[in-house]
């Protein structure tokens, strides 16, 4: 159940090890290595002003990131500090996080779910709280070795980036010590802008890997009913551990009957699992 809800997260655990090379991407092209793993090492900080060179060909718009291909980017940045989960984890180092996914309650606030390494539930939701951005802390289980809060908060610059765009944050986003590391999936036009924002926010922010894809529907493509529906049964709890609300409650929340919501459901699991096993052997 939980699997294609919160991708290669604590519930499936990561595939492929990231390839490190202390080449950079066009000395690997020119000495033939393949230019769907041109890799950054992310132990090695690079200056900001050497980022023109290293992107040279993203840039000018090379066959290699022609627009009809997805560019998929994982970028490693110091969260503001405006976003308090990002001054809570520079606070303790020790604890990891990952963000499992995110539901609008207004223009202005998200909520998400967020599993949080290494102590029994509840015992950093007190602190979590008092941020500025932080609406509401609850703490949902224990799951693995850490437990899972839903936090409700004001949002963070980009989100507004994302929403212009129109293109989906892919979950879980991982965050440590104050920096997120964020897989962004887009095409050439999309990733310069949300590039340009995290310049913007950190100069310092490393591109970890870059891959390209053809081009193709290997995303969920969800009505915008059935993206309305799953946000709705997100945010009533329905995908929760344990879950927070049952079918026949929702359905009664929803106006809906029963039967006709399940079969919602059920082909809005369908399209996120094909979605998630396509996306999978795309990148084998």
């Amino acid at each position: 159940m939980l699997g294609h809800l919160y991708p290669k997260s604590r519930f499936a655990f990561e595939g492929r090890p990231t390839i490190r090379s202390g080449r950079s991407p066009k000395d690997m092209v020119a000495k033939g290595h393949p230019r769907e793993t041109q890799r950054v090492d992310p132990s090695i900080s690079r200056p900001s002003e050497a980022e023109p060179d290293r992107f040279q060909g993203f840039q000018t718009g090379q066959e290699d990131f022609a627009e009809n291909r997805l560019l998929i980017i994982i970028l490693r940045a110091r969260l503001p500090r405006t976003v308090g989960i990002g001054v809570f984890t520079s606070r303790h180092p020790e604890i990891s996080i990952e963000v499992l996914n995110r539901s609008d309650v207004s223009k202005d606030v998200s909520v998400s779910d967020y599993w949080i390494s290494g102590e029994p539930p509840g015992v950093w939701a007190r602190e979590i709280a008092t941020y500025p951005d932080v609406l509401k802390v609850d703490c949902l289980s224990e799951v693995g070795d850490g437990s899972l809060y839903r936090i409700t908060f004001r949002n963070p610059p980009i989100i507004p980036v994302f929403r212009k765009l129109g293109i989906p944050i892919h979950f879980p986003l991982r965050i440590q010590g104050g920096f997120i590391r964020w897989e962004v999936v887009a095409r050439r036009s999309e990733t310069q802008t949300i590039l340009a924002h995290f310049r913007k926010t950190d100069s310092d922010f490393q591109v970890v890997s870059i891959r390209r894809q053809p081009l193709r529907s290997h995303l969920p493509l969800l009505t915008e009913t059935q993206d309305e529906l799953l946000a709705q049964a997100m945010a009533a709890g329905y995908f929760a551990v344990p879950r927070g609300i049952t079918l026949t409650g929702l359905a009664r929340n929803l106006g809906r009957s029963k039967s006709s919501l399940s079969e919602m459901m059920a082909n809005i699991e369908k399209k996120l699992l094909e979605s998630a096993l396509n996306s999978t052997s795309l990148s084998r």
